[in-house]
C-alpha cells in the first residue's frame, strides 16, 4: 500500500509509485502484440504473468519499445508464504523478476512469474536479450531454477561439482575448512 492508501500501489513514495496488475496473454494467433495501457514516466508497472505467458509477455514488452532487460533476478519465498499476489495467481515457492526499460520513453516494467517448486523451469528469454545470459546463469547456479533455451546453463559463481544451491533458504549452512599457511617463525 502506498502512502495515499490507494489499492493496486505497493511500496510507493512521493517520488515513485509502483501499479500492480496481472496480465494474461491472448493466444488468438492473430500475433496482436500490443500491450494495453500506458506508464508515466517515472513509474514502474509491476505485471504478473503465468509461466506459459512470461516469454511471450517480455516479448511484447519488448516490440512495444522495452529494449533493455536491466535486471533478473530469483526470489525464495519458502519462509514468506503469506504474500499476496493478485486473483488467479497460485502461490509458489520461487519467483523471478525481470525489470525492462524503455530508454526513449524513461519507463520500467518488472515482470514478477511464479515458479513451483517441484519444476523450477521457465522459459530462457537470452533470444530476446542476449544480455540475460549471465543473469540467468546466476539464478540457476544460486537458487536452481532452469532456463528453457539456455545457450550455456552451467554454473557461474560456484564450482561445477558443487551440491545445491546457496541462496535457497533451505540450503544448510555448512563448514568449509580454512587452510592457512604456516606462520613464518620469530625473527
Amino acid at each position: 500500500m502506498s502512502g495515499d492508501g490507494a489499492p493496486g500501489n505497493v511500496g510507493a513514495s512521493s517520488a515513485r509509485s509502483v501499479e500492480v496488475e496481472h496480465v494474461e496473454v491472448e493466444h488468438d494467433g492473430a500475433g496482436d502484440s500490443s500491450i494495453q495501457g500506458s506508464i508515466p514516466p517515472g513509474q514502474m508497472q509491476v505485471v504478473f504473468c503465468n509461466r506459459d505467458d512470461y516469454h511471450q509477455l517480455v516479448s511484447r514488452f519488448r516490440d512495444e519499445g522495452f529494449n533493455l532487460l536491466s535486471d533478473l533476478c530469483a526470489v525464495d519465498y519458502l519462509t514468506h508464504p503469506g504474500r499476496t499476489l493478485p486473483d488467479g495467481l497460485t502461490k509458489e515457492r520461487f519467483e523471478v523478476a525481470v525489470v525492462l526499460t524503455s530508454t526513449g520513453r524513461r519507463q520500467k516494467v518488472r515482470v514478477r512469474v511464479q515458479v513451483p517448486e517441484r519444476d523450477p523451469v521457465v522459459d530462457s528469454l537470452w533470444d530476446l536479450f542476449p544480455g540475460t545470459e549471465a543473469m540467468e546463469r546466476e539464478a540457476f547456479d544460486m537458487m536452481g531454477i532452469v532456463f528453457r533455451g539456455h545457450p550455456d546453463l552451467t554454473r557461474i559463481l560456484m564450482p561445477e561439482e558443487w551440491e545445491g544451491h546457496p541462496l535457497r533458504k533451505d540450503y544448510s549452512v555448512g563448514r568449509v575448512p580454512v587452510q592457512f599457511k604456516e606462520a613464518p617463525g620469530p625473527r
